[in-house]
């Protein structure tokens, strides 16, 4: 039976290990599909592909996750097979990236004011030439003892309500969806339990592209799961999920493959995939 994980982070992004490390450890839990999937960073993708040809019975997804905004909160829309290569692509992202930059030094100048010194050059470090995300500032804080543990870090500083958050550029989650559409892409819905009143958001997203919905998530009980997928059903949405695996070491977090995606979800997201591919290729 497809065993699959449609989320997985690198050191492209926020992730721990780097796309090889991944698509090695993928292909250890005896995985068959994943998705790679970094913050506003398509970086990782090649050297995943490139890492899969040792692994013949494992296939990647080209994948993106991008941070957008809404009122009273913030929503992430997954991309699924865009044309990763697409310049226009690259300079929107970088554009994005430059933001998670100057955000970060923003709240490493918040930290200072409240007594938390980190510095600078350690996130980057850690960040490893990829994505600079609040995962890297956590990770310097704990280093330094600051913090008992990463989620500590997003609960008493940096979380949306934290003292040290910092706004970056972002944009509205319709405009996400536009942009993976018109790179090929197959937008879905990222983790949206806490998104309030998601069927009005959803028939807004439907209306320009949105394909998917993330129901099989990391943390959710089965309650949630079940209403999500009442939700994608109803409005005619693939049911995708995965880890949102980090590589943080925590126990908490589950390990690539261990969130079950049924694999008939996979299967008709690729089917989409090769539907669009074919309808792009029309004159």
């Amino acid at each position: 039976m497809m065993k699959a994980d449609l989320h997985l982070h690198t050191t492209a992004s926020d992730g721990r290990l780097t796309p090889a490390e991944i698509v090695r450890l993928a292909a250890g839990q005896g995985l068959n599909v994943i998705a790679i999937a970094d913050h506003d960073s398509v970086a990782g993708i090649i050297p995943a592909l490139q890492a899969a040809q040792a692994f013949p019975s494992l296939k990647i997804i080209p994948g993106v996750e991008m941070g957008t905004d809404i009122p009273r909160g913030e929503v992430h829309i997954l991309g699924y097979f865009l044309d990763y290569t697409a310049p226009e692509l690259l300079a929107r992202l970088e554009e994005l990236r430059h933001s998670r930059r100057d955000r970060a030094l923003r709240m490493i100048a918040k930290l200072r004011d409240l007594g938390v010194h980190i510095e600078w050059q350690r996130v980057q470090e850690l960040a490893r030439g990829g994505s600079i995300g609040r995962p890297h500032i956590a990770q310097a804080m704990l280093e330094r003892d600051y913090i008992p543990s990463i989620k500590e870090a997003f609960i008493k500083y940096i979380g949306r309500e934290g003292p040290a958050y910092a706004e970056r550029e972002k944009m509205p989650p319709e405009q996400a969806v536009e942009l993976i559409v018109s790179f090929g892409g197959l937008p879905v819905l990222a983790h949206p339990a806490d998104i309030d009143d998601v069927e009005a958001l959803i028939l807004k997203l439907k209306a320009v592209g949105l394909v998917g919905i993330e129901v099989y998530y990391d943390g959710y009980s089965l309650d949630i799961m079940n209403t999500l997928s009442q939700i994608g059903c109803r409005h005619g949405l693939v049911l995708c999920g995965g880890s949102d695996y980090h590589g943080f070491g925590s126990g908490a977090e589950s390990m690539p493959g261990q969130v079950n995606v049924p694999p008939e979800s996979v299967e008709q997201l690729i089917a989409l995939a090769g539907e669009r591919a074919t309808e792009l290729m029309l004159p």
